[in-house]
């Protein structure tokens, strides 16, 4: 009879995730909206629809972005040419850049907002975009067990049928 034969090491696999925690700036200049056209499309042709996504992505509400709205009028008229800062839209950016350790003040993002805010969200998109891809570094080691002790078993073997006895045996259909 052969010995069986014991696998004594396994290949372990670990993850592990790597978060950048340095303040650095955006992933995307406020006007770089070839880096991303989808994004850029869909806040060109449906800006408060961009704009409910882009929260919901973000893990906010999906309608929040439509209090500014319903404040505003039309999505459009809350930044420049209303003398109003759009407050959502602020908010919204200053959450990103803090969540994701962005560089800048609070300054910036009341200017960029009120003069800029389709830009300024499609910046945030193509930001939440960006951070979403995570970075996983797979390593695979291989990690001695303790050797098992090997207990052999006895050896089956089946009695013999006995005809007459109260052993079940085989039952022949004729």
């Amino acid at each position: 009879m052969a010995s069986p034969h014991v696998v004594v090491t396994q290949p372990l696999v670990t993850t592990t995730t790597v978060i950048n925690q340095q303040a650095r700036g955006w992933s995307t200049g406020l006007c770089d909206c070839c880096d991303d056209c989808g994004i850029c499309c869909l806040a060109f042709w449906c800006f408060p629809c961009f704009m409910c996504k882009t929260a919901d992505d973000f893990g906010e509400c999906m309608c929040l972005p439509l209090l500014e709205i319903m404040c505003s009028g039309c999505g459009y008229c809350s930044g420049y040419g209303s003398g109003v800062v759009p407050p959502i839209s602020m908010a919204m950016r200053v959450a990103a850049r803090e969540r994701y350790g962005i560089s800048g003040s609070i300054c910036g993002d009341c200017c960029t907002m009120y003069c800029c805010m389709s830009c300024g969200w499609c910046q945030i998109a193509r930001e939440i975009k960006e951070r979403k891809k995570q970075v996983t570094i797979i390593n695979a080691t291989t990690s001695i067990l303790p050797h098992p002790t090997y207990v052999p078993q006895p050896a089956y073997s089946p009695l013999p049928y006995a005809p007459g006895s109260n052993q079940v045996g085989p039952v022949y259909q004729k």
